[in-house]
């Protein structure tokens, strides 16, 4: 058992580096032999003085020579992400392609292909981490590449960052912003998602020293006053539980888990709090030497019986590991003092993931594989964590570079929820995930059709938070299509680009839409107007660009005959109010491929307009229906007795078009139905197993309100046609104390 609160970091020297390159070299071998699972000290001898040599004339900004970085880039490789002898050798090698006169050809012959790929990899994304150039997705894609071909690649990378940001404070304080800004941005919600936790948390730290020194300079002192106190507390609360460890056999570490200065800060800012309130600055972690994770639970149970667990506080990532294979127990208890305590319990093995994430995969593989250094794809938990990444760029499609990388940052930091399908198979979302983020995450095309979901048997909207453990069964429809509502519900980057590149198509359809009746107007008016025409058309409308101009016609904000009047330099008439209802005679045949609805009359085809149905009246196949236009929604489709359309006034009640059902209208259709009646015992349940009865008809909503012994409920449901909808009318009315049933008409 070891006991302790300090976390070991690279071994503080007795001499200086940068003035003895021999000792220096001593130094680094004796580390190797005693971190590296295996060291061939001639190749890192020969990388050492290949390293002196190409960097003989250079000098960092501090004054020192310049090979004590990459040397130093080395040693945070042995010690704090171990690798193998190929990664030290590269590291040392990283700079040499990049900044002198050797070339990648000289590396690879005195070093081999292995070291000059990877010092290949890690010269060719050094700019791809400069915040300008990231700008552009394409580098993300070839960053990939990089790490797809060799993970090493990129822990050499965050080896560089790590001592360009303690060696920071000797830069001029705008690149000091600038790589910190940087490190802030980019490296670190990398490092968080490879698992690389303290070289995450030092990384933030750092940059938020140079960010925000003032608040930083305050937390650290806060921090340093109540540290002794800390100390003290935790050394009474662990007394108890290492002598009930020790009792049942079991060999462990307890350790002060630290709490870093921006995650701090973080919470503060988060929670409006000083930081003498912020409760979880108590904490342990359990460290078992065992194989057995049985242990963990154990051990809980111990702690447990000596202190208060707080329930909703437990969360198990044992049994549900994070993305980046992070397994262990948090918990947290009342402690003496009623204070809080928050305690992590895993294993050995566990730790080392949770310390060195994906390095600490690798090395487990290069330890079993007789010398042989593994295959990115030969690792389960690196492959999925590549096939993610992946995900993300290729459903990125044309979307802006901005929108990409603040999605896929979130994307870095997210917790995450575990959820299953009604076959049991796991879906891990971020937290805060949807139903809208579950169904993309099954496929583009069942998102796209998306109309709500049962989770855990019952009925949700598509705006439902799901929680872990959740059984998710994703209900769709056809004639269900994205809107711009959508995104602001979903959570992950794949949800939200299928869900811009659904919208962006359709405004491409309507913008072919407007063109096509621009044209027919110019052809019916015999009029071919010049450009500077058409531009002083587009000024005096105050509509941007042409797009915009077709847009706009294309939804019927703007009147394509008021348009070619003021082309002619006639007065136009008056511009359509933006309200909700607006229409145009001229409207495609088929409103959709494939679609359940059809336009009467004689039209220009335009396929795959955008058309929805409206919710005042939530028509069904077998209902009369007139389609309007409405601002930013297509085609909206009414019943022909909707309370909406019967109040229009004269001028849109000329615009109106008529439709009429194809003649196979499958799928599901919202219906809103009003139920009046005694309010008795059991008879909310009377009506649902009247629905449900028949056809396993789904319920979407029910609200139900009081009056005395009466009671009206408003029921939302999913039928096929109005034939069913008019079963389920007959049923619910053969219930005893039913006074009427009607079609709710908003």
């Amino acid at each position: 058992m070891k006991l302790g609160f300090l976390w070991r970091k690279t071994k503080e020297l007795s001499h200086t580096i940068g003035i003895d390159p021999d000792a220096d070299l001593e130094l680094l071998l004796d580390e190797c032999r005693r971190n590296l699972a295996r060291c061939d000290e001639a190749l890192i001898r020969k990388a050492f003085q290949f390293c002196i040599q190409a960097h003989k004339n250079d000098v960092r900004e501090s004054g020192e020579p310049y090979y004590t970085h990459p040397l130093e880039v080395a040693r945070i490789i042995v010690n704090e992400i171990p690798l193998d002898d190929v990664s030290v050798c590269a590291a040392l090698l990283h700079d040499v392609v990049e900044d002198t006169t050797y070339s990648l050809d000289d590396i690879r012959a005195e070093f081999g292909s292995t070291v000059a790929e990877i010092v290949d990899g890690a010269t060719k994304i050094s700019g791809i981490f400069r915040s300008t150039e990231l700008r552009q997705a394409e580098n993300y894609r070839k960053l990939l590449l990089a790490l797809v071909k060799d993970v090493r690649v990129i822990l050499i990378k965050f080896a560089d960052r790590l001592h360009n940001m303690r060696t920071l404070g000797h830069l001029p304080p705008e690149r000091q912003q600038r790589v910190a800004r940087e490190t802030l941005d980019i490296y670190a919600p990398f490092a968080h998602r490879f698992g690389l936790a303290n070289l995450k948390w030092e990384l933030e730290d750092l940059a938020f020293k140079y960010l925000n020194p003032t608040d930083y300079d305050a937390i650290k002192q806060a921090l340093a006053e109540s540290r002794s106190d800390r100390e003290a507390y935790i050394a009474r609360f662990v007394e108890p539980i290492v002598e009930r460890l020790k009792k049942e056999g079991f060999r462990f570490e307890i350790t002060g888990r630290p709490k870093h200065i921006y995650s701090i800060y973080l919470k503060m800012q988060r929670l409006g709090v000083p930081l003498s309130e912020l409760y979880d600055l108590l904490a342990v972690r359990i460290i078992l030497d065992t194989n057995e994770n049985k242990d963990c639970y154990t051990v809980y149970g111990i702690v447990a019986d000596i202190y208060e667990p707080i329930a909703e506080r437990f969360k198990d990532y044992i049994a549900r590991p994070k993305k980046n294979s992070y397994q262990s127990l948090h918990a947290a208890f009342i402690g003496p003092e009623g204070k809080r305590v928050e305690v992590q319990i895993r294993t050995r093995a566990m730790h080392e993931v949770a310390e060195r994430g994906i390095a600490a995969h690798f090395r487990y593989k290069e330890n079993q594989g007789n010398g042989r250094v593994p295959s990115w794809w030969h690792d389960k938990e690196l492959e999925e964590w590549a096939n993610w990444v992946r995900d993300i760029f290729e459903s990125a499609g044309d979307e802006a570079p901005e929108q990409l990388i603040e999605s896929f940052k979130l994307n870095l930091y997210q917790d995450e929820i575990y959820v299953y399908t009604p076959r049991n198979d796991l879906i891990i979302l971020p937290k805060g995930a949807t139903p809208i983020d579950f169904a993309y995450a099954i496929h583009s095309e069942i998102g796209n059709h998306c109309i709500g979901a049962k989770v855990n048997g019952k009925l949700v909207p598509l705006d439902h938070k799901l929680q872990t453990g959740d059984q998710v069964e994703i209900l769709t429809s056809k004639n269900q299509h994205p809107t711009s509502d959508w995104e602001r519900i979903c959570v992950t980057h794949k949800a939200k680009s299928n869900i811009r590149k659904y919208l962006n198509e359709e405004k491409r359809r309507v913008v072919e839409l407007g063109k096509q009746l621009w044209e027919k107007q110019l052809r019916k008016l015999e009029c071919s107007p010049t450009q500077e025409q058409f531009d002083r058309m587009l000024a005096k409308l105050g509509v941007p660009s042409p797009t915009e101009f077709f847009y706009k016609l294309g939804l019927g904000v703007l009147d394509v005959a008021s348009a070619a009047q003021l082309l002619r330099g006639e007065p136009a008439a008056p511009s359509l109010p933006p309200a909700e209802i607006q229409a145009t005679t001229t409207l495609p045949e088929r409103l959709r491929s494939s679609s359940a609805v059809i336009l009467e009359g004689d039209h220009p085809t335009i396929p795959n307009l955008l058309y929805q149905y409206a919710r005042c009246c939530n028509p069904v196949p077998g209902d009369d229906i007139v389609g309007v236009i409405t601002i930013g929604s297509g085609i909206k489709i009414h019943r022909r007795d909707c309370r909406n359309i019967a109040e229009m006034g004269q001028p849109l009640q000329a615009r109106l078009v008529n439709l009429s059902w194809a003649p196979h209208s499958d799928g599901v259709y919202l219906a809103t139905i009003r139920v009046t009646g005694e309010d008795r015992s059991g008879m909310l349940h009377d009506i649902t197993n009247a629905i449900t009865g028949y056809r396993n008809t789904n319920i979407r909503s029910v609200n139900i309100d009081a009056f005395g012994s009466e009671f009206e409920g408003i029921i939302t449901l999913y039928v096929e046609n109005l034939d069913h909808l008019n079963e389920i009318f007959a049923r619910i009315k053969r219930i005893r104390g039913v006074r009427s049933v009607s079609r709710f008409n908003g």
